[in-house]
């Protein structure tokens, strides 16, 4: 016991030799100078401060002064520390069968002050995280606090924001009709047609506040084709299609739709069909030329699509560019998808376009017909040169003494002519593309009336 003793008294003599040797001595020194700059003058505080007691005293008093001074500094560079939490989600506490509320923020950032290690615990340890209680708020503006749930009480926290102002509404519901959006369609094999979608309800219940149904113009489940594994003809079925509702700009409302999601049935389909292939030259060929014979490597194309688009299709034509041609050409034309049309069997077709000397061959007293009469108008020719017309054929040989008068057809397009008497203008067509037709008269004179 006496050895501890005196270890004690020990180590309390090495402290006072420590603060003796580098604290009271040095400041008793420095005190000892300046009374002695200032004797002549002040005899009575020379006697004060020349006491031993005196010199003690104000030099512990420095050196605590000094302490503190240290030990403050030294908390502040430790307890002084600062972390941001970012995008914190908030939970509302609020009877969410009643009330819609708005103006809450999703998420808010949290600072922690305090000591590192306080810090680093608290991330650590599990947490209630940022609520607002709204229980027993009725309908209308709010100016509501945030809280922080956090165990550790050695920390201070700061939210921003901390105070929100939210609107508290009235939940109301109505019942929206459901329509059907496809997305991503192109995506889709080109041969394939989405032909029709069957949702396993055709209708949803839409909640929220009553400003914003007002708004919902349309709820639409989207059919996303991305979502088709292996699409092919057939039957197929969608589970958990999502449901959006969207305003008259198409911009979405942000409102509950009950069910939030559905099964949609998807039937699809291939339709398809076979069609000649039919090639138009364009432009004069070199004077004195006619084509001889038009050759192409493929006479049929099967076309893909909307059942309605192929239903229609009975040729694809082929435009080809023969002004001033004057010897044989072969032309290699890529085929263009009519509207509704999404795949044709084949991309691309090579036609040989052969030349020939021409001749010319006139077909006298072909019928001028009418095309494009108003349905409440009658049209009658002026004289018996305005009923008939000579055309003349222009072609190779060959082909030209083969062409039958009734091939050929002479008429005038009315379009856009009322009652009076008109010059219109006569037109010709004929069967063969390898020939050209013209009249010889190149307008006739009618009367059109009403019936």
């Amino acid at each position: 016991m006496k050895k501890i003793i005196r270890s004690i008294g020990k180590f309390f003599h090495l402290i006072g030799s420590f603060f003796d040797k580098w604290l009271i001595t040095p400041i008793t020194k420095f005190i000892l100078k300046v009374m002695e700059l200032f004797k002549d003058n002040a005899k009575s505080i020379d006697r004060i401060a020349g006491k031993k007691s005196t010199l003690i005293i104000v030099s512990l008093i420095l050196a605590f002064g000094v302490f503190v001074m240290i030990d403050q500094e030294s908390n502040v560079m430790i307890d002084k520390y600062a972390e941001i939490l970012y995008n914190q989600p908030v939970t509302a506490v609020y009877n969410e069968e009643l009330y819609v509320v708005e103006g809450l923020p999703k998420t808010v950032d949290i600072t922690l002050v305090g000591q590192r290690r306080h810090i680093f615990l608290a991330k650590q340890s599990p947490s209630k995280g940022v609520s607002v209680d709204l229980t027993g708020l009725k309908p209308g503006n709010h100016k509501v606090t945030l809280k922080y749930s956090q165990r550790l009480k050695s920390l201070d926290y700061k939210l921003d924001p901390s105070q929100v102002t939210v609107t508290i509404y009235e939940k109301v519901s109505e019942t929206r009709s459901l329509t059907v959006d496809i997305l991503h369609q192109d995506s889709l094999d080109s041969k394939l047609y989405i032909d029709n979608v069957e949702l396993d309800r055709t209708d949803v219940i839409i909640k929220g506040a009553e400003y914003k149904l007002k708004k919902v113009a349309t709820v639409k489940a989207l059919v996303d084709v991305n979502n088709i594994s292996n699409p092919k003809a057939g039957d197929l079925t969608l589970k958990d299609v999502p449901l959006v509702a969207y305003d008259t700009d198409g911009k979405v409302v942000d409102v509950e739709i009950v069910p939030k999601t559905v099964d949609a049935k998807l039937t699809i389909t291939s339709p398809s069909k076979e069609v000649p292939i039919v090639v138009v030259p364009n432009g004069n060929l070199a004077f004195g030329k006619s084509i001889k014979s038009i050759s192409t490597n493929i006479s049929n194309v099967t076309v893909y699509g909307e059942q309605a688009a192929v239903d229609k299709i009975e040729n694809i034509k082929v435009d080809i560019d023969v002004k001033g041609l004057e010897s044989d050409k072969e032309f290699n034309v890529t085929l263009k998808k009519p509207n509704g049309i999404t795949e044709l069997s084949a991309k691309t077709i090579s036609i040989k376009v052969n030349i020939d000397n021409s001749t010319s061959k006139e077909f006298e007293n072909i019928s001028i017909s009418t095309e494009n009469l108003g349905s409440k108008y009658k049209v009658q020719a002026l004289s018996q040169d305005d009923i008939k017309v000579t055309v003349v054929v222009k072609g190779s040989e060959d082909i030209v003494n083969k062409v039958e008068s009734s091939s050929i057809k002479a008429y005038i397009d009315l379009k856009n002519y009322g009652p009076g008497e008109h010059e219109v203008e006569v037109k010709v067509t004929g069967d063969d593309v390898r020939l050209t037709y013209t009249p010889k008269t190149k307008k006739v004179k009618v009367r059109i009336s009403e019936k």
